[in-house]
C-alpha cells in the first residue's frame, strides 16, 4: 500500500496533532522533500516529536526515511501516470473533460491494485468458507457502499446460495436480528462509520452471525463490530473521486468473494450459472 493510501486509512483516527500532519502530506505530498522536520512541524503547528510519532504510525522509524520513499513514490507516479494524472490527483476548475477522466481512471486502476496487493489471502479465504457453507448471507450498505452489498447477494443467489441485500436500515435490522450461527452479515462502507451499517453489523452479531466488515477505514467502529475485515485501498479527494473509486474497490471484493464462493463447490456453480442463465435468457430477447 502506497504511503498516502495508509495515511488515508488512518486518518479520521489521529489525535489533532498528528491529523494536522497527515492533512498536510495528503494535500501536498511534495511538502516532505521541500521541508526539514523543523519546517513541517511549525507549518502544522505542532512539534517535531508529533513529526516523529506520525511517521511511526504509517510505518516509518523518522522523518528521514519518509521522505526517501516518499521521494521514490511520487517520481514512480509521475513516470507512470504523468504529473497532471497523478494517483489521488484532485479534479480542479482548470481540468479538461480528458484531464478529468484520465484522474478518474487513474484512481480507479491503483485503487483496484492497491486493494488486491494488501488483500490477505488467508483471510479472505476464511469468509469465503463461512459464505459458501452459510445459511443466509445478509448485506448492506448505505448509498455508493450499497452497490457492493447488492451486486454480491445478486451474484451469491446465482450460484444457489441464499443471499438477501437491503436499502432500508429497518428492514436489514430484522434479519440480521435473527440470523444465527450459521449466517453470515458483510456490511459495506468506505468509511467504516456509517450508524446504520454499524448497527446491522452489531445486531447480526449478537445473534450470533459471522461478521465482516468491508471498508477503506482502520480501527473504526463498523471493524469493532466485524469478525473480519476486508479492506479496501482508494484515496479520498474533495471532489469524489476517491469515493467512486472505493465503489470500483468495493466490487472488485466482491468478485473476490463470489469467485471464491463458486470455487467450493464448482460443478453445482457451473451448472446453476447455466440454469439461471437459461432461465433468464428470453427475456434478453425482444421477438
Amino acid at each position: 500500500m502506497s504511503i498516502r493510501t495508509s495515511i488515508q486509512s488512518q486518518v479520521n483516527e489521529y489525535p489533532p496533532s498528528l491529523r494536522r500532519v497527515a492533512d498536510a502530506v495528503l494535500a501536498e505530498p511534495r511538502i516532505v522533500l521541500d521541508r526539514t522536520i523543523t519546517e513541517l512541524a511549525r507549518t502544522c503547528r505542532t512539534s517535531e516529536t508529533s513529526v516523529v510519532r506520525f511517521c511511526r504510525t504509517i510505518g516509518f522509524t523518522g522523518y528521514a526515511p519518509l521522505r526517501i520513499e516518499m521521494a521514490t513514490e511520487l517520481a514512480s507516479e509521475t513516470a507512470r501516470f504523468g504529473p497532471e494524472a497523478g494517483y489521488g490527483s484532485d479534479i480542479t476548475p482548470t481540468d479538461s473533460l480528458a484531464d478529468a477522466v484520465a484522474k478518474i481512471s487513474t484512481a480507479e486502476i491503483v485503487g483496484i491494485q492497491e486493494t488486491a496487493a494488501s488483500l490477505d489471502i488467508a483471510l479472505l479465504d476464511r469468509i469465503v468458507q463461512r459464505v459458501a457453507g452459510a445459511r443466509r448471507v445478509l448485506a448492506f450498505g448505505i448509498a455508493a457502499s450499497n452497490a457492493g452489498a447488492h451486486d454480491l447477494t445478486q451474484k451469491l443467489l446465482r450460484i444457489d446460495i441464499d443471499a438477501v441485500s437491503f436499502t432500508d436500515a429497518h428492514e436489514a435490522l430484522v434479519p440480521a436480528a435473527l440470523l444465527g450461527p450459521r449466517g453470515v452479515a458483510i456490511g459495506f462502507s468506505h468509511g467504516g462509520r456509517t450508524r446504520e451499517t454499524v448497527a446491522f453489523l452489531r445486531t447480526a452479531r449478537q445473534s450470533g452471525a459471522y461478521t465482516v466488515a468491508v471498508t477503506n477505514a482502520a480501527a473504526t467502529p463498523l471493524e469493532a463490530q466485524a469478525d473480519a475485515t476486508l479492506r479496501t485501498a482508494v484515496r479520498e479527494t474533495r471532489f469524489r473521486s476517491g469515493a467512486m473509486a472505493s465503489r470500483i474497490a468495493q466490487l472488485t471484493v466482491v468478485d473476490y468473494l463470489f469467485v471464491g464462493a463458486a470455487r467450493y463447490d464448482h460443478d453445482r456453480s457451473v451448472a446453476s450459472l447455466e440454469r439461471t442463465h437459461a432461465a433468464t435468457r428470453t427475456l434478453h430477447d425482444d421477438r
